[in-house]
């Protein structure tokens, strides 16, 4: 782009905002994007054929996630009196995407405190269905690429970012990735490789209605955006792990994972064993970057990151069982963030596992059929299935279930000790009348449960139980125990 159509758009703008490949034009009611006319190497914008490539592309592949933002590439013309036009009829000298303007304070890096529960589900969701319908890629290199232009980078800033610590960090990447390279390339023929969105962090995700959208994704350079899902996910759970939001990130975690169990095969929980190479390769990215641009106290932040996603830690079994309204769900997503490596263990609740078994979304309601004994029998060995898959890829795994059968709690104690895995039973009570009001002031949760069924668990004798039995009026205190209990 000219310096002449740079200063025609700016004078018209309300606002001009500079990243280091484009300027975006913001007007009263829509912005215009133009690519900077750069060749970075992975990206190519020097021509203006070239950039109208990549706008186009930048428009076909953004609808799939924000349609209602992005709108339509337009030519920069020149007019047959010498002035510039957005449109016009004469000739193109360069061109702009429109997009709808919207607020920029709403993009989550803005306010990564934001992300709360409820939203990380959501977040966690809706990246789910969108790799779910996303074009099946085996042919690309995924993973490979990535850690090759790392490794490239990070060696050439390792005088700033530190020496010895970043060449373990590229010598443990790589051992990693070596040892995982069956398995990444069983993802592959599995159909785990899509066409992504590439740059999923908090500062390409906007919230608007109360609901994220994802935007901005990569467009430029296909080995960027051709890649496994999970390691698309990686950027946002790195990103909120790195802000301090862990909680957030855990509950993206299993939110995404509840969703995509309806979409991919089984083998969706094998393939948690890459995801600490897929969280340090993501923060390696943003070290390298940061050093280049001359951050360097942020940029050795993000080393020390990548290197901790790396380090091994053993994974636990924990079962939490109880009457319906005891708090199981809130003891697990207390005690999860903290639990294994980053962004910490997954939950597996067997009030969602029924829902995908019965083709049910996670909020709806299903018929008392599904909870005949033959399909809780059926739901408790999915679950068990699930978590030895998870244990088996080394993430530690929170069994969220009522376990009002001694068998089933006698089952859960076998599969840690047929994995070799530490065992940590809980069994949360709570007096009737505490858990009638939890169950009547529900809303918007996977749990089917009301006052008839607390009735008929009450009823039922659970035999004796040889876990440890905790109260539920002080949950984050039994989280706490559970996290720091000693071996």
């Amino acid at each position: 782009m000219s310096g002449e159509v740079r200063t025609w758009l700016g004078e018209r703008a309300e606002r001009v905002i500079e990243t280091s490949c484009a300027w975006v034009f913001l007007g009263e009611e829509r912005a215009l994007k133009v690519k900077k006319p750069v060749n970075y190497g992975f990206l190519d914008f020097s021509t203006a054929e070239k950039r109208r490539w990549a706008l186009e592309r930048e428009l076909a592949f953004n609808r799939a996630t924000a349609p209602d933002i992005y709108r339509a590439v337009h030519p920069i013309t020149r007019e047959h009196d010498g002035a510039l036009a957005v449109g016009g009829a004469g000739e193109v000298v360069d061109y702009a995407l429109e997009m709808r303007r919207f607020d920029p304070d709403a993009v989550l890096s803005q306010h990564p405190d934001k992300v709360d529960g409820d939203l990380a589900e959501a977040l966690g969701r809706t990246i789910a269905r969108f790799h779910a319908a996303a074009e099946v890629r085996p042919e690309a290199e995924s993973l490979a690429y990535a850690l090759a232009v790392n490794a490239e980078h990070l060696a050439a800033f390792s005088g700033v970012l530190g020496g010895e610590e970043t060449r373990a960090l590229i010598g443990e990447a790589d051992a990693t990735f070596q040892r995982l390279r069956p398995l990444l390339e069983q993802r592959r023929s599995e159909g785990f490789i899509r066409r992504c969105h590439g740059d999923l962090h908090l500062g390409n995700i906007l919230l608007e209605d109360g609901a994220p959208k994802l935007f901005d994704c990569i467009e430029f350079n296909d080995r960027l955006s051709e890649i496994d899902v999970l390691y698309d996910l990686a950027f946002l759970l790195m990103d909120l792990c790195f802000r301090g939001c862990g909680p957030a990130a855990n509950r993206a975690l299993n939110a995404y994972l509840d969703e995509a169990a309806r979409a991919f095969p089984a083998s969706l929980w094998d393939g948690l064993a890459a995801l600490p190479l897929m969280l340090s390769a993501r923060a390696a990215v943003r070290a390298h970057v940061l050093a280049s641009q001359g951050e360097l106290g942020e940029a050795r932040a993000y080393r020390a990151a990548a290197a901790v996603h790396l380090a091994p830690q053993a994974p636990r079994l924990i079962a939490i069982g109880g009457l319906s309204g005891s708090g199981k769900t809130t003891l697990a997503r207390l005690t999860a963030p903290a639990l294994g490596p980053a962004p910490g263990a997954i939950v597996l609740r067997t009030d969602e596992i029924r829902k995908r078994l019965w083709d049910a979304g996670p909020l709806d309601r299903l018929p008392a059929a599904a909870y005949a004994p033959q399909e809780s029998t059926r739901v408790y060995a999915a679950m068990l299935e699930a978590a030895g898959r998870c244990l088996a890829a080394k993430r530690s795994v929170i069994l969220d279930a009522v376990f009002l059968r001694p068998e089933e709690r006698a089952a859960a104690e076998a599969l840690a000790r047929d994995r070799g895995v530490r065992f940590q039973g809980v069994w949360l009570q709570a007096p009737r009348a505490v858990l009638r009001k939890r169950l009547e002031a529900r809303v918007g949760d996977a749990s089917d449960a009301d006052a008839a069924v607390l009735e008929g668990q009450l009823a039922r004798d659970p035999g004796a139980v040889s876990w440890a039995v905790r109260r539920s009026d002080d949950l984050r205190a039994v989280a706490d125990g559970l996290v720091c209990a000693p071996d």
